[in-house]
């Protein structure tokens, strides 16, 4: 018998032989002949074949194909000189009509079935242990020397005719500091399943707990550890469960067929985008992936809106990054709920300012265009204003539909939670994420002011208490767009606001968001979430991370989002829509083409140039 130490530099076709004489007494194949690649297998009748191809097709995240037999052929020389698929696994399942009835150790019993059946070989994420070692990663399951843990989650594949199946992952410990190494190391490796398809909590796939495994060995995570999830070639045998074919084989989880091909044969991806990883929430915890180009580009769009036109001392305001990891939350969202409106000018009616509106209907046109649900909560003395400029918006193509116009009031102790959550409970959210543009925020003494301190609190409702609520709601992230730090969500730079804003001392909001975006006017802002979004959801490498690498890329609706972008046409058609139902501008209360005071013409329309 053969002790499990020397398996690691042994030749594939050596370790074959081994294998196929039985001689084992090891229960995977992690770590065995290291640097070579390694190949889930899935053997089904002929006449499933074409069906199965389409669907690892369609499927390229957890089932690369590596190779595809002809129908009685269990040799694959491309992959193993003298390979037999029949004796070459450590171990086999046998399904018949979806069950299985089975662990073989040798399919040669099977010899005539298999002459009407065909292999399909498929990428392995243990070809990629390596190359995470060789990056200065430990790997956990290697450590303790036992099979990879694999989980069935919540995450629909991309169904072909009879193969419908949730993806399967597996779960590698990663050090936190390592994470952004892991991905590098494995992004480009697409054979072996590519980049990691989540990262952070499991509760987020669907998993409930990480020590009961569905497949292989529970991993101990050390206390630094984030649990890190890449796409699983067992999501295969899923498929060949729900297809219920009257007979098929699979490799047992963990007993893979080697290949003679070396990992750094591997065919690699052809983006050329290198990617970054950020952390975009705590509760619960999670993390995103996109390229440092779009990243970079979303920098540049945060720098642009960043300028300080009105000489407030916002510069003192910025946190970097806020933008981006505000947006890459928002892309991960399903429905959004949007407030606006800041009734700076008390003495006229409608008192709202037209700095807010602009930017919230641009954010939303690009929501609804992304399919995600999206909804605006206001005063309810404003809803028949907002009601009337939407109306508008969708007429002039700056909205494709109605969005739904709510308000709040506070009318219990639990009204925030029960607005925001169904029956109130917690684990069952309507928004995903909160974004407050321009929107009057409560300050330290519960009143809310405008920038020259007039307490404005009878024309505000308490839309304030949502966002407080929010940071008790696990998933739920806030945004917060302003220009002077009296708007909701401020409250994470307040301390600045005091120091450096006029009247900050009083004004300052109270209320923190978890991003705080500031921008030279609040519309801006707006404009900024917009691009961003755009520019996501045209990153290859978050758009896989996105859609957990199953299903096709989403780029056939780029036109659809391009469309969705806020324009100088937009944007002066809404502006004269705002004046014509008297909201003026907020710094000079006029009802000219105005935000805060600006020209809307060679100000505004030249800063919506840049952002495009």
């Amino acid at each position: 018998m053969l002790l499990t130490g020397s398996l690691k530099s042994l030749l594939p076709h050596a370790l074959r032989r081994v294998i196929r004489c039985n001689r084992l007494s090891i229960s995977n194949t992690s770590g065995m002949a290291e640097g070579y690649k390694q190949a889930n297998v899935v053997i089904l009748h002929k006449s499933l074949a074409d069906d199965f191809e389409k669907f690892c097709r369609a499927n390229k995240g957890p089932l690369p194909l590596l190779y595809r037999s002809k129908p009685g052929d269990w040799k694959c020389p491309s992959l193993g000189s003298d390979s037999d698929i029949r004796t070459d696994c450590l171990q086999y399942r046998l399904y018949e009509n979806g069950a299985c009835t089975g662990s073989l150790k040798s399919l040669k019993e099977y010899t005539e079935q298999l002459k009407d059946m065909v292999t399909f070989y498929l990428g392995c994420s243990f070809s990629f242990e390596k190359a995470l070692q060789n990056a200065g990663i430990a790997v956990r399951n290697v450590e303790q020397k036992c099979n990879v843990s694999m989980y069935k989650t919540a995450v629909p594949c991309y169904s072909v005719s009879t193969f419908c199946c949730n993806l399967v992952v597996t779960m590698r410990p990663i050090p936190a500091n390592k994470l952004e190494a892991a991905v590098l190391a494995t992004a480009e490796l697409e054979e072996s399943h590519g980049a990691p398809v989540h990262m952070g909590n499991p509760g987020l796939l669907g998993i409930q707990d990480l020590s009961k495994p569905d497949y292989g060995d529970p991993v101990h995570l050390h206390a630094d550890d984030i649990p890190v999830f890449w796409a699983c070639g067992v999501t295969g045998v899923e498929a060949i469960i729900n297809c219920r074919s009257p007979l098929a084989f699979t490799h047992s989880p963990g007993c893979m067929f080697i290949t003679d091909l070396k990992n750094d044969d591997v065919t690699v991806g052809s983006s050329g985008e290198v990617p970054q990883v950020h952390c975009i929430s705590q509760d619960p915890l999670h993390y995103s992936i996109v390229s440092a180009e779009a990243a970079q580009k979303i920098k540049t769009l945060e720098s642009l809106i960043g300028i300080d036109p009105g000489d407030r001392g916002i510069i003192h305001l910025h946190h970097q990054d806020e933008l981006l990891k505000s947006c890459l939350s928002i892309s991960h969202a399903r429905s959004v709920l949007i407030t606006t409106g800041f009734p700076t000018n008390f003495t006229y009616e409608p008192p709202e300012e037209n700095d807010g509106p602009p930017g919230a209907f641009a954010i939303a046109a690009m929501l609804q265009a992304l399919e995600k649900d999206v909804a605006i909560v206001t005063d309810q003395r404003a809803l028949n204003l907002n009601k009337k400029i939407m109306e508008e918006a969708i007429q002039l193509g700056i909205l494709k539909r109605p969005i739904p116009l709510l308000s709040y009031q506070k009318e219990s102790r639990d009204s925030a939670l029960m607005f925001l959550c169904k029956n109130g409970n917690r684990g069952r959210p309507r928004f995903d994420h909160l974004i407050a543009i321009e929107r009057a925020g409560m300050a330290a003494d519960g009143n809310y002011y405008n920038a020259r301190k007039v307490n404005i609190k009878h024309l505000v409702d308490p839309i304030d208490e949502l966002f407080l609520a929010a940071k008790t709601i696990p998933g739920v992230a806030t945004t917060g767009v302003g220009d002077g730090g009296n708007e909701l969500g401020m409250g994470k730079v307040k301390d600045a606001v005091k120091k450096y804003i006029k009247n900050g001392d009083v004004i300052a909001c109270d209320v923190e968001a978890d991003f705080t975006i500031v921008a030279g006017v609040s519309n801006w802002g707006g404009y900024a979430i917009a691009c961003a979004l755009y520019i996501l959801s045209t990153c290859d490498i978050h758009d896989r991370y996105l859609r957990k690498a199953v299903g096709f890329p989403q780029l056939s609706k780029k036109m659809v989002w391009l469309s969705a972008l806020p324009s100088v046409t937009k944007e002066e058609k809404l502006l004269k829509t705002l004046v014509q139902h008297g909201v003026r501008s907020g710094k000079t209360a006029s009802l000219e083409m105005e935000v805060d005071g600006l020209p809307f013409y060679n100000t505004h329309s030249l800063m919506i140039e840049k952002l495009l």
